[in-house]
Order: structure tokens, then sequence, then C-alpha cells
């Protein structure tokens, strides 16, 4: 058994330290990147109110099953994301994600609220047109870049059918394109693109000279893999998947178990969900996921939240929280908290 509550209590200090006073209102940061300081070029923090340290705020309390009860204070969280929807576009912005992700992950934290947008997404409605849906996602770019295409591909569908924007029949487009494409050898997408790339963790092009790894693609599949569990859809080659999961832990060079981010919660989803559908190698990845989770959590133990940049971060820190609360359900009884984790993408896509 592992006692996570010490990192618990550390996550509800951190949410404590980056709000702003008021029902909703996070920053994302407290402090500037170290690296950034070295590096003018990269992008400075916006370190005042902040489309993802609102959103994770409150889809971190919801996994803590610390969600908000009141009312009125809920009133005040719906009434803050919603401020930050631009009335003309009806999309949601921040300078580190493209705006269909952001709007899809803004979008997703008001549902857990009940709540819906302030404003049409006007700037999607072109492909509210089933039938320019499958030119969508033929034109991303599985091959090179499968991790940040995934953003496009699956933040579409999050967007518009959470804000009530779509019917079952563009769903069916949607789900029918991706069984079509999804490659029967591995269980990813996209059939015929499944080569080593040099992604980062964060999705982004690498401008180092790291091996090159398949991971990017799992990642970008684990995000369309969660819009079908939404809709109870089936996985075409759920078996494949298992054996591509317990492949990339054994021998890619991708990093796992040694940062703050989603990549852990993409492996260990995309594991669980494909043994769920398929019974496949049941024991193995229960294995898998018992080492990884002795692992995984041994590093999160030992940080420091005080000086951890990683943990600084509230979008990264709700990535280890997604991580967890999908370990938790999958081992019952091996990793121990107050209350019991809940995963958001049980309830809604997009994370």
């Amino acid at each position: 058994m592992i006692n996570l509550q010490p990192f618990i209590d550390s996550i509800h200090a951190i949410l404590a330290s980056h709000s702003l006073g008021s029902p909703g209102a996070y920053r994302r940061w407290n402090w500037q990147d170290p690296s950034g300081a070295r590096d003018p070029a990269r992008v400075l923090r916006d370190l005042g109110l902040n489309a993802y340290g609102c959103a994770d705020a409150a889809n971190i309390l919801y996994t803590l099953s610390a969600f908000p009860a009141d009312t009125t204070e809920r009133a005040g969280w719906i009434a803050t994301l919603r401020s930050l929807q631009d009335a003309g576009t009806g999309m949601f912005n921040e300078a580190t994600h493209v705006p269909i992700h952001t709007t899809a992950h803004c979008v997703a934290a008001l549902e857990l609220f009940d709540a819906l947008p302030s404003h049409p997404l006007r700037a999607l409605a072109d492909w509210r047109d089933p039938a320019r849906l499958p030119g969508f996602l033929d034109a991303l770019n599985w091959e090179h870049g499968p991790w940040q295409a995934s953003h496009h591909g699956a933040g579409l569908y999050a967007a518009l059918v959470l804000a009530g924007e779509v019917d079952s029949a563009w769903q069916a487009v949607y789900f029918d394109w991706l069984s079509r494409e999804n490659d029967p050898q591995t269980g990813l997408w996209r059939k015929g693109c499944v080569r080593p790339v040099r992604e980062n963790r964060s999705g982004s092009l690498h401008t180092t000279s790291a091996p090159p790894t398949r991971f990017p693609h799992l990642a970008g599949s684990f995000h369309y893999l969660f819009n079908h569990e939404y809709a109870r859809q089936p996985h075409p080659h759920p078996a494949a998947l298992v054996e591509t999961c317990l492949e990339l832990r054994r021998s890619d060079p991708f990093p796992l178990c040694h940062s703050i981010g989603f990549a852990e919660a993409d492996w260990v989803y995309c594991l669980t969900r494909a043994v769920r559908q398929s019974g496949h190698r049941w024991g193995e990845a229960r294995q898998a996921l018992l080492d990884f989770a002795e692992e995984y959590c041994a590093y999160l133990l030992g940080l420091d939240a005080s000086t951890d940049d990683g943990l600084n971060d509230l979008h990264s820190l709700f990535g280890a929280c997604c991580c967890l609360a999908e370990l938790q359900t999958a081992l019952p009884g091996v990793l121990r908290t107050a209350r019991p984790l809940r995963l958001v993408l049980d309830r809604r896509p997009f994370i």
C-alpha cells in the first residue's frame, strides 16, 4: 500500500497559493520559468487570471473529491470561467496552447458545474457540417506531430459536443472515420503514420538530439480514446493497444515517472481502458501498473512543492492528478487517500 495523502495535502496547499481571492479565480503559475530567464525566446508566463489556472483548479478539486458545493460559490466559479470566453469568436485563449485546446478545456471545466459557455463557438461553426469533418481530420499532422494534432482532432469533438452544438449524426461521422483509420498493428491513430518522431513531453518538436520515440503517437491516441470512452464507443483494436503500451514501457526511450505532466496519465489510461475492453494480457498489465505506481508515487512524494517547477504549474499538476486517479481505480487498495480520487474523464471528455 502506498500512502498518497501527504502528496494530496500538498496539492491543497498549492491550490490555495494560486488563488486570486474570489471564487474560481486562479493563476496558473506562481513564478516565472527558471529556464526562461536564460532563454529570452520563451514565452513569459501569465501570472494573473489564467484560463488553465481557473479550469484546472476546478478539475483538481473535482479529482480530490473537494469540489465546490455551495450554490453561491459555484455561481462565482461559473461566472469566472465564462468571463474568459471571447464573445466574438466563442473561443477561450491562452498563450501556451492552441485556441481549440483551451476552448475544449474550459468548456469541459464548465461542464463540471452543469454549465455551458455564454456564447456559441462561432470560430468552429464551419466544422459543425458533418460533410466537412472527414477533411478536417484527414488534414491533421498525424505522422510528424501526432500529439499536437490530437489537441485539434479531439478538442473539436469535446468542445462542440459539450457545448451542445452537434448531434448524434455528426458524432457518428467522427467515430466512423476514426474506426477506419486506427492502426490494427498498434491500436494507435493513424494507420500508416505510426513512426518514431521527435516530440517532447508538451507535444512540441524536439530541439535537441533526443532519440525518436513512438510515445507521441500514444499520447495523441489517448485524446481520441477518451472521446470514445465518453461516447461509449468501442476501441477498434484494444488488444493491439495493450501490446503497444506494454512494449513502450519496456523499450521506448520516452521518459516517464520523472516529470509533472500528462504523459503518465496518457500511458496509464490507454493501458487500463484497452485491457478493460479486451481482457488481453490482464496479469502482465496489472504488474506493469503496479511497478509504474511504485516508481511514480515515489517520485511525487519526494518533491518539494515550494521549489518544484512542475508543481508550480496547475495544468501540469492536473495531469499528475489524473494519472493517480486512474491508477487508484485500476489498482484497488494500492493507493491510499483520505477521500477517493475521481477522474474527470469518467464524467466528460478532455484534459
